[in-house]
């Protein structure tokens, strides 16, 4: 039987889920009152602001105390200078992919986003190929059923051009849904360069930087590209504070509690529920529906991210992703 721990850490899993499920409708919303650049910026710092509690709380929880008269003065030095580094690098990542998400939102659902923005669980594993890492044959399967979803998802057809607002005359795919794929593509490198600090650096910490400095990239994009005033981004108080407290701080700290002690395939197919959740959210939130089409892509998606979690067979000293 499933001992009460793993299941409370489901149970969170399944709420961080949610969160960012609902997230993708306070990220549409959001686009009514202030612009993309705008909405980042501000939810950004709100995220990173949100954190700051959170590091001590976890400190408490997990019984760290910060002695820095008894600590190596150099290897405190090494360790800031990675955990800044990571932050940073992560920070530029987050808030490529974050604003590229944002742009897209505009243009398409977004039960679409949800399950366009999940892609990164299919082109992590395949970017690892370029840091040797080799993939099984459930993930290379998967691929196959994400590109057929993300036909049915976002290629469109001659009666549907003009709601596309393509970029290119030519091209089959509409706006947002480029978009998001780009964005889906800057969220993978961004899993990347995770895996790669949070092995060297506090994960929370990073995360904490990572949203100043993914805050700040698009202040400054908001400065030479958009008119931010107070009282538009007053008027969308309630999806900025949800995107910011809600979808940064509250579900990244209840990812990190929940993951502790869960199979990692476990962890990734219960949040990978947000797909599912952010459709059910653009349904009965904005009374967004998708067309049999559509639906069909969203299946031969949820299916693809399910049967890339599935662990395969490894092979002798390979890694197999």
């Amino acid at each position: 039987m499933m001992s009460k721990l793993k299941i409370r850490n489901s149970l969170l899993l399944l709420l961080t889920a949610s969160i960012w499920g609902v997230a993708f409708v306070a990220q549409s919303v959001g686009m009514d009152y202030v612009g993309p650049f705008t909405f980042n910026c501000v939810r950004s710092v709100l995220g990173g602001i949100v954190l700051i509690p959170c590091i001590w709380f976890l400190n408490r929880l997990n019984g760290q105390e910060i002695n820095l008269a008894a600590a190596n003065q150099e290897c405190r030095k090494k360790e800031w200078k990675t955990l800044i580094l990571g932050g940073t690098l992560c920070g530029m990542l987050l808030c490529l992919g974050s604003n590229l998400q944002q742009f897209g939102i505009r243009y398409t659902t977004v039960g679409k986003a949800g399950f366009i923005t999940a892609f990164y669980i299919i082109i992590v594993p395949i970017l690892g190929l370029f840091l040797h890492r080799k993939c099984g044959v459930n993930v290379w399967l998967g691929v196959l059923a994400a590109l057929s979803g993300l036909y049915f998802l976002c290629i469109t057809d001659a009666a549907s051009q003009l709601e596309a607002e393509r970029f290119i005359a030519w091209l089959p795919v509409g706006k947002g849904e480029l978009l998001l794929l780009l964005g889906a593509l800057a969220f993978s490198l961004h899993i990347l360069v995770i895996d790669y600090f949070t092995a060297r650096a506090d994960g929370v910490k990073m995360s904490c930087i990572q949203f100043f400095v993914c805050g700040i990239i698009s202040g400054i994009g908001m400065i030479f590209t958009e008119e931010p005033d107070i009282v538009s981004i007053f008027r969308a108080w309630q999806p900025i504070l949800y995107a910011g407290i809600m979808s940064c701080g509250v579900a990244y700290t209840l990812q990190i509690v929940g993951q502790k002690g869960m199979n990692p395939t476990v962890a990734s197919l219960i949040l990978s529920l947000e797909s599912v959740i952010s459709v059910l959210a653009g349904m009965i939130l904005l009374s967004q529906r998708l067309s049999s089409r559509e639906i069909m892509g969203c299946v031969l998606m949820f299916f693809a991210i399910i049967l890339a979690q599935i662990p395969g067979k490894r092979a002798k000293k390979e890694t197999v992703c």
